[in-house]
């Protein structure tokens, strides 16, 4: 299937949990995390959490072992192999952050799957902790999207714009896009859609709800999903 894009959100789409509430409450960091969430914003919550734990002795391993133990339906991992086997080209457009959705990936063999994963950056710094970025800067200034539904750090639609951009310049010709999420952040990139892509939003989550407002706004074909079977 050349010529096919397959994009796909990673929290509650991939896995089946959002990987971030994951990793906090499995590392016993709940309470911080509730008692900051109404000071700062969700990228800078994160990375915050993340030198708190380090203070508290938790490593990279510890971070990692938690992320394998996220829920993955087996019939997710059997549509991302399938789709790959069929020659589609596959990327990842998530606002989770690379450490988190790599370690998910490479735990179930898939990372080589994926030929580019769009998300907020991370890196391990001279200490051996783990920190985190914003996608887009939104200190430095805004990204522009006017929709109300994309975070101040990534918008998905424009990210998406640029993946079809790169995508036909490669080999010249028009791509068809499907593509899957569950977020209010996946509904910006429903909109840029075209006639002939298709649109996976996981029935009952915000993205379907939104769709559901005003279907006629969508281009693209709308395939419901519910879970990993229905992916499949």
């Amino acid at each position: 299937m050349a010529g096919v894009v397959v994009v796909f959100d990673f929290d509650k789409t991939i896995i089946d949990v959002d990987s971030d509430n994951w990793v906090v409450d499995g590392l016993g960091a709940t309470d911080l995390f509730d008692r900051l969430l109404p000071t700062m914003p969700w990228n800078t919550l994160i990375d915050t959490v993340m030198g708190e734990l380090h203070a508290q002795g938790k490593t990279l391993r510890d971070v990692a072992d938690v992320l394998r133990a996220a829920p993955i339906d087996p019939h997710v991992v059997a549509a991302i192999r399938a789709a790959y086997s069929l020659g589609c080209d596959l990327r990842v457009l998530s606002d989770a952050n690379r450490f988190f959705i790599e370690a998910v990936l490479d735990h179930h063999g898939l990372r080589g799957c994926f030929s580019e994963i769009n998300t907020n950056p991370s890196r391990v710094d001279a200490d051996g902790r783990l920190r985190i970025a914003p996608h887009h800067d939104f200190h430095a200034a805004p990204h522009g999207c006017g929709l109300g539904t994309c975070p101040p750090n990534m918008c998905k639609g424009q990210v998406l714009d640029r993946i079809r951009a790169s995508a036909a310049a490669a080999d010249g010709g028009r791509k068809r896009f499907i593509y899957l999420g569950d977020g209010r952040g996946d509904y910006c990139p429903s909109l840029r859609l075209a006639r002939e892509d298709f649109m996976m939003p996981r029935k009952g989550f915000p993205v379907w709800d939104l769709i559901c407002e005003n279907p006629g706004l969508l281009q693209a074909e709308v395939h419901l999903w519910s879970d990993g079977k229905d992916m499949e």
